[in-house]
């Protein structure tokens, strides 16, 4: 039983998220996020705590990001976009039970606003890192956030991630290590 109480957008993800957990979903109904839904997110978080959960895609995140803003510290639930792909289609429906479960295992808890220092990671790791700039930014950005567990964005939102989640440089190099270990293994030197 998950504590928290998951926030996805649509009956089709509530499903998909009871087939892999227990748990109680309040559903957005779409990137209209009307007033009564964030209130009852707002109560939620209160009460319970909250976990965001939406699609891999840019209306997900457009939704995960009106939530995060209308209702802070919220924890993040992020499935990598081959784990909820089916058929041209990007949802968390279409996520096996498995994936799931291991996106709510590796939840991430946004920092408060004001509630100490940044991450460690700057602008510049992202640029050694070749994450920005780079011939293979993007894939190696979703690769990252993959490893990372703070799902796939572009370079200035990847940066702002690193500091909403305050990933540490052990964090981020240790994800860069991975990476780079598994692109030896492909061939694929950056």
């Amino acid at each position: 039983m998950i504590k928290e109480i998951i926030v996805v957008e649509g009956k089709d993800d509530t499903v998909a998220i009871k087939r892999a957990v227990e748990a109680e979903t309040i559903e957005t109904g779409g990137s209209a996020i009307g007033e009564a839904v964030l209130k009852r997110v707002k109560l939620a978080m209160e009460r319970r705590g909250v976990i965001i959960f939406t699609d891999p895609d840019h209306a997900g995140e457009r939704i995960r990001k009106i939530v995060a803003q209308h209702v802070p510290g919220c924890k993040h639930a992020f499935l990598p976009q081959e784990e909820a792909l089916y058929k041209g289609d990007i949802g968390v429906e279409n996520a096996s039970p498995e994936a799931i479960r291991r996106a709510l295992a590796n939840l991430r808890t946004e920092a408060a606003p004001g509630t100490g220092t940044l991450a460690e990671v700057t602008m510049d790791d992202l640029m050694r890192a070749g994450l920005l700039v780079h011939p293979q930014a993007s894939e190696r950005r979703l690769a990252m956030g993959n490893l990372l567990g703070i799902g796939y964005a572009n370079g200035k939102q990847f940066f702002k991630r690193c500091q909403m989640f305050r990933i540490t440089h052990q964090e981020f190099d240790q994800a860069l290590a991975t990476m780079e270990q598994s692109n030896e293994g492909e061939g694929d030197q950056p």
